[in-house]
């Protein structure tokens, strides 16, 4: 079942959001080589609490952890880990949830750790302007299918790979909700967008293949070829405008 918001909800998701980013941008301050994953999310946490929010994703289906810490080959849902520690050379996607007054923000980054190949900037360069194409066809009237096909426009003309495995998704008082939102797709096809939805946003792109494989640990997404993976996410509200995208200092 798809829930349209009204602007006092939409509001309380613009709240959650900002904890979301600003978490996500404290992560990305804080990150450098010798740093532990674990303590990029005790970070994050204390954000989150301080500004009266609760994390998202701890406890969630008994994810242990505050954060998302993916690096290199990891696509998504990597576990942070006092075992784990961030080298020179880098890539980091860093997945976040905030409650506010029982509604979700959801957000996500991919940053460098210290100085990083030519490749692997090209790829978080790329992933991010897949987000921001995909958030430019959000407006009433236009079509799930459009935000999919931008993402999978700019990731494949660069050539690189777009996850299938893994989609966006609607959230508000649930972390997801209907509807699922695709990386790739056909424009003028699927679900017509009106005012109220909010939905996530994530571009997952890969320096090679498209396909994924999990790790025992149940959770970490890694690229079955081994090769970089990317993502970025927005949590976007539908306005009679065009689009708000939550949590977004403008």
């Amino acid at each position: 079942m798809i829930f349209l918001k009204s602007n006092d909800e939409l509001r309380f998701m613009d709240q959650a959001n900002r904890l979301v980013h600003r978490a996500l941008q404290a992560s990305r301050e804080a990150a450098k080589p010798g740093m532990t994953t674990a303590e990029l999310d005790a970070l994050a946490e204390r954000v989150i609490t301080d500004g009266g929010g609760q994390p998202a994703f701890k406890g969630y289906h008994g994810f242990p952890a505050t954060l998302c810490t993916s690096i290199n080959d990891e696509i998504v849902h990597g576990i942070p880990s006092p075992n784990v520690r961030l080298k020179e050379g880098d890539i980091l996607s860093v997945d976040c949830g905030a409650i506010v007054h029982g509604y979700y923000g959801d957000a996500a980054i991919t940053f460098p750790i210290g100085r990083v190949s030519s490749k692997a900037q090209r790829l978080i360069e790329v992933t991010k302007m897949c987000l921001e194409d995909a958030v430019e066809q959000v407006k009433p009237g236009a079509h799930l299918g459009d935000v999919g096909a931008a993402v999978q426009r700019r990731a494949e003309e660069a050539g690189f790979g777009v996850v299938r495995d893994f989609v966006g998704h609607g959230v508000g008082r649930a972390l997801h909700e209907d509807p699922q939102v695709p990386n790739y797709g056909k424009p003028g096809h699927g679900l017509v967008l009106k005012p109220g939805l909010v939905i996530a946003i994530e571009p997952m792109i890969t320096e090679g293949s498209w396909q994924v494989r999990i790790d025992r640990d149940g959770w970490t997404a890694r690229t079955e070829d081994g090769k970089l993976a990317a993502h970025f996410e927005y949590s976007v509200a539908v306005t009679e405008q065009g689009h708000w995208v939550l949590g977004r200092e403008e």
